[in-house]
């Protein structure tokens, strides 16, 4: 359905080489100097087949967009050559293929009738479009009066519903309310079982891995791999940062908040050598040295545990320490340690955030990457199950077969 042949583009920046007015009338002219380049994609070659969803990850200025909108022959490209087959319904950007002085009735028939589509066929699909988008008391209303969610709500509801061959989706989704993003990501998945073709380019790693069997990853216009989306955004979140196991602070460049002042973080084996590597059969100890600065200060400390996705694995709080939770906190220096048990977390990296919460619910400090670990497969239950364990956690868990009964006894 895609087949994009080593495309580069390439894109000049600075002002345009020009003459102001001023000059021509005086006869002044002015030395053309070079204009620095940018090339936003270089020599990128790949195929799409028919009913393929193929996410695109990569950091922004990646080429993500460019390769689309090259795809979507709104941008030409320098060199090579992208060729597609079949009507394409694209979610570039917010309001896309939408005339802000026509209303929203009329703008599903423009972009059914920019599609190929026979009224009658739009007709069709109007009430399916309305209801999904919730915007039917704004249906005769002109779409320049239309919020950025409204417009997104519409955009996807077309492009889903219009029942064009290929969808290129971009980051657009971020626009929309938790609930709408949830209600795409369906539809997309409803879209992809029914033959049509996507490419979706997010930086919502688990939406894409959800979605889509293969992925490529773009950096600096070019692609770095192309494969199964489990593994390539696996490599491309290792790339992003390196495992950061203990931090410390001077005064002045602190965290703080709240009257408290992190001191040091750091993560490392509750028994062993803090040097050793950390294992799925390891219990991790998280320490947190802090300087409490108010007198009489009701607080807690709570880490919340994320997966390399981004996926919320669990959050943990002092509810079970005996000494000093609930109780007021002098003005003083404290160390919390937590311990992860061993066989909870599974194989992969983790990010770990501090909140500190004064009263009960309000959070006066947040550090999002407080501390970010590598843990390694044990290998326990090595030549017993040789495959992939799935999942953010993977406890050890009490198992018991018992035997019933034989082949013809009761």
């Amino acid at each position: 359905m895609i087949e994009v042949d080593r495309v580069s583009k390439r894109y000049r920046l600075g002002a345009g080489s020009y003459r102001t007015l001023r000059e021509t009338l005086a006869g002044v002219t002015r030395r053309n100097k070079p204009r620095p380049e940018i090339w936003a994609l270089r020599d990128v070659s790949l195929a799409v087949e028919e009913g393929e969803v193929l996410g695109i990850v990569g950091n922004n200025g990646a080429g993500k967009t460019t390769l689309l909108r090259v795809i979507a022959r709104i941008t030409e490209p320098t060199s090579g050559v992208a060729r597609m087959r079949g009507r394409v319904g694209t979610l570039l950007e917010v309001g896309t293929g939408f005339h802000p002085e026509l209303t929203g009735r009329e703008n599903i028939y423009l972009n059914g009738a920019v599609l190929g589509m026979r009224r009658r066929e739009i007709e069709r699909e109007l009430g399916s479009i309305v209801a999904f988008a919730e915007i039917e008391p704004f249906l005769e209303t002109p779409v320049k009066r239309y919020s950025s969610g409204m417009h997104m709500r519409l955009a996807f509801a077309v492009a889903a519903h219009l029942q064009p061959e290929i969808m290129l989706v971009d980051e657009v989704l971020a626009v929309g309310d938790t609930a709408f993003q949830k209600r795409c990501l369906g539809r997309m998945g409803d879209v992809a079982s029914e033959g049509r073709t996507v490419l979706f380019v997010s930086h919502n790693l688990a939406a894409v891995e959800s979605l889509c069997r293969r992925a490529i990853w773009l950096d600096d216009g070019g692609v770095v791999a192309d494969g199964a989306a489990r593994q390539v955004v696996s490599d491309y979140l290792r790339s992003l940062d390196t495992s950061r196991r203990e931090r410390l602070w001077r005064d002045d460049e602190a965290p703080e908040g709240g009257g408290v002042r992190l001191l040091a973080a750091r993560a490392r084996p509750a028994a062993g050598t803090p040097e050793d590597e950390l294992t799925t059969g390891t219990a991790v100890a998280i320490e947190i040295e802090y300087q409490n600065l108010r007198e009489g200060a009701h607080l807690t400390l709570g880490l919340h545990v994320y997966d390399e996705r981004g996926v919320l694995a669990f959050g943990a709080f002092p509810v079970e320490e005996t000494v000093w939770f609930g109780r007021p906190f002098p003005a003083g220096r404290f160390r919390d340690t937590c311990v992860i048990p061993a066989d909870l977390l599974n194989d992969g990296r983790y990010r770990i955030e501090l909140l500190v919460v004064t009263g009960q619910t309000d959070i006066v400090l947040r550090v999002e990457d407080l501390l970010i670990l590598d843990v390694r497969d044990a290998a326990s239950g090595a030549g017993v199950y040789g495959g992939e364990w799935q999942g953010v956690v993977r406890p050890r868990v009490s198992w018991k077969t018992d035997l019933l009964g034989r082949n013809g006894t009761a």
